[in-house]
């Protein structure tokens, strides 16, 4: 019980700097703001490679037969996460790793089922980046 606690603090913890980087995005000029924006897609690239790099560690807990598909799929959402970066276009950047998120939360609820705490969990936290990557391409949108 007291790691369920941990990972649900951490996990939703990690949504701060998402929240974050878009307050300074809309509220600061010159270089905090572009820091935000910056900051902000380099936080999601961290954070989706360590979503697939635990789909990695995972897999190791896996019968044999189970662990190939994970192994590649945790493999393709990090090279998949860099490229998105290497567009160099922001809302473009933002939409393709928001797209990762989705990628790699469909996977886990194919294999893994959606009935444990985790994956309510995972759901809840895909939600809030999903909506925080949103918010993002608005802003480059509306040319805030």
């Amino acid at each position: 019980m007291q790691a369920q606690r941990t990972a649900q603090t951490l996990g939703f913890a990690g949504l701060i700097p998402f929240y974050g980087a878009l307050l300074a995005f809309a509220v600061f000029e010159d270089y905090p703001r572009s820091l935000a924006i910056q900051g902000f897609l380099v936080y999601s690239l961290a954070i989706l490679c360590f979503l697939a790099g635990a789909l990695w560690g995972y897999a190791r807990c896996r019968p044999a037969r189970e662990q190939s598909q994970r192994l590649l799929v945790s493999n393709g959402i990090v090279l998949f996460a860099v490229a998105s970066m290497l567009t160099a276009q922001f809302a473009l950047a933002a939409l393709l790793l928001m797209l990762g998120y989705l990628a790699l939360l469909w996977f886990e609820r194919n294999v893994d089922g959606s009935h444990t705490w985790y994956a309510r969990m995972r759901w809840q936290l895909t939600l809030g980046v999903v909506v925080a990557h949103g918010l993002y391409i608005a802003l480059h949108s509306a040319g805030a």
